[in-house]
């Protein structure tokens, strides 16, 4: 596989990655019966955009490089928010044992 495969495989991963969010959420909102966001949602935009930027990096497409990049620090602040969210309801045993 030369490096230009390589890249293109890459790029599918973070592709399928990004994508899969969006299954995840739908799935999540279906068993809930009312529209919701799973952390898994973050989780997956974070891992499909970090893929993503290192694919638009590779090829130099700066449009690309600047949409995944801020969506980076977007699903990086909202997972930093459901952390803080968790420990504040977190109770006094759990906070003890972590």
């Amino acid at each position: 596989m030369n490096q230009e495969w390589l890249w293109v495989t890459i790029g599918f991963i973070g592709q399928a990655l990004f994508s899969a969010r969006f299954i995840i959420q739908w799935l999540a909102s279906e068993r809930a019966r009312r529209s919701v966001v799973p952390i898994a949602f973050w989780f997956f935009s974070l891992g499909g955009g970090a893929t993503l930027l290192a694919y638009a990096i590779y090829r130099r497409d700066p449009v690309f490089i600047a949409g995944q990049g801020a969506g980076l620090i977007i699903y990086i602040r909202n997972l930093m928010l459901i952390r803080r969210e968790q420990r504040q309801t977190a109770s006094p045993e759990d906070v003890s044992n972590s």
